[in-house]
Order: C-alpha cells, then structure tokens, then sequence
C-alpha cells in the first residue's frame, strides 16, 4: 500500500511559517500572499486533523505537535533536495552560505566571481547573520565558522588560521612608534576570543589589565576606527592585507601570533554535488591566498 502523505506544497508552507514562525515572512520567502500561506497551512491542519500552530496577537508559536512534525518535515525536505540534486546535476542549484560579515565581505565576496565562472550552474546565496544556523534543515548548506575544529556530526575543513598583528593609520605611526603597548590608545573587539590580550601574551610584550581605549562589536568597525587614526587595532591577516597593500593601514610592530581558533568550513550534506563542489573549491582558494 502507498504510504498516505500531504500535498508537498502543505509542507512547504508549513516548513517555511515553522521556521520563521510568521505567515508574512514565508509568504514573502516563497513569493506568496500571506493569505495564501495562511490558508494552504489550514488545509494542512485539516488533512492531519492537527493543529499545527497558535496564532496570538503577538505571533505564532508552535504546538508540541507541530514542533515534532517541524523537525521530521525539514529533515524529510532536506533530505529530497539532496536525492534531486544528486540525479539531476545539472539543475539550477542555490548554495546557501552562512558566513560572518567580515570574513564574508573581505574573503568571500572578492573570490565570488571565479567561483561563478567556474561554476556558473550553481547559484549562491550568502548570509551573514551572526544567528546559529541549522545545517540539518533548510536554512544553509556549508557555514563558515571560527572555532577550534571541534564540530561533532559535521564535515569540517579548516580553511585558515589568521595572523594577529597591530595596525595603526600611516599618518599616526612616527606618533606611535616605539611607545609601549600601556601608552597607546588600543581599539578592542569584544566579540573575538583572540585580541590584544592573546597577542601580547604570544609575543612577550606587556599589556595594562585596565587598558583604556575603544571597544567594538565587529571587527569592520575596529579596523575603520584605526584607519582613521583613532588608535591602534588588532589587525587580522590575511583579512586587512588589501588595506596594508593599499596604504590605508600600517604594521606598528612586526611581531604576529597566529591565531590558535581558525575559520572552518562546515557541511553535513557532503555527498550534495554542489557542496562537494564548493568544498574543493574554498579549499583551493583560501590555501593559495595564505601562500601569497
């Protein structure tokens, strides 16, 4: 006997509104009206004889059964488009990349347009959210992530390791020079591990516990604030190298600590041919770039 499933458009539908628990949003996702979407997820729930949400003022929700069925129905879809992508290789196929903004702007963003040559049969979508993104489901097929390599049920290739090394504005390095890390005025990170703590520690020079200076939560920032003459960054190669080929920013020592996390790429769906295909590629991109 065939087994007894929903119209697959239902499941779209509902993996999209379950994902992003809003009706609006997943209309908007797959190029629908929100009624549209509203009303495709009602004859779901009437040909499950469940209710698979509750709508509130505020929002939706989802309800025990309808959290369980979320998780077998993203791995079911995710599982389909990985059979199809198999068999039929030639499809028109969007890679989605999930990378943080500034390894996907300074990185990722200038390489794009070999990638697309090469490959002009996959299409890519990039997302730099800072959001835990889930590999199982629909939302990424690879991420990019710093990390120590620990990353258990997934495919893992480490990509790079950077170089710390402290940059400051050309117009401010004769001020700078030779000062001592307590008299300068450092730019801090504070979403990094690895910052002017790691590298004075690795470098045997000494930094003040209570060191004033600027502090931001990206990395872009920091080294813009530096660039403008504001102080000194921590530098992060080969992310800055364009602007110290550029003369925008300058080594204020030549000291460097590599860095003991490093960027990784990430997969599950290793056998998918456009993520095989990205995978060998990113390797052989980033391995030539750190040779350079």
């Amino acid at each position: 006997m065939a087994p007894s499933l929903p119209p697959l458009n239902g499941l779209r539908l509902f993996e999209s509104s379950a994902r992003l628990l809003s009706f609006k949003r997943a209309a908007e996702e797959l190029h629908l009206t929100p009624s549209a979407v509203s009303h495709g997820i009602q004859s779901l729930e009437q040909w499950l004889d469940v209710m698979l949400f509750v709508r509130t003022p505020k929002g939706l929700t989802l309800t025990p059964e309808g959290a369980h069925y979320y998780k077998k129905v993203q791995a079911g879809l995710a599982l389909l488009a990985e059979g199809t992508a198999q068999i039929s290789p030639r499809l028109n196929r969007i890679l989605r990349i999930t990378a943080a903004p500034t390894f996907a702007t300074r990185m990722l963003l200038p390489w794009l347009s070999e990638f697309r040559q090469a490959h002009p049969d996959i299409a890519v979508a990039v997302d730099t959210s800072r959001e835990c993104i889930d590999l199982d489901g629909m939302q990424a097929d690879v991420a990019i992530r710093v990390g120590d390599g620990s990353w258990p049920g997934l495919a893992a290739d480490e990509l790079l390791r950077e170089r710390l090394i402290p940059v400051c504005a050309p117009h401010r390095l004769a001020e700078f020079a030779g000062r001592e890390l307590c008299e300068l005025p450092l730019i801090h990170v504070v979403t990094v591990s690895e910052d002017w703590q790691y590298w004075a520690e690795t470098t045997g020079r000494k930094l003040s516990p209570l060191q004033i200076g600027l502090r931001f939560d990206t990395l872009q920032m920091a080294f813009d604030a530096a660039a403008q003459g504001l102080g000194v960054a921590i530098g992060r190669r080969p992310l800055i190298d364009t602007e110290i080929r550029a003369g925008r920013l300058t080594p204020l020592f030549e000291e460097e600590a590599i860095c003991k996390s490093a960027h990784w790429l990430l997969s599950r769906h290793t056998r998918d041919a456009a993520v095989q295909t990205f995978r060998s590629w990113m390797k052989s991109r980033t391995a030539s770039a750190m040779s350079n």
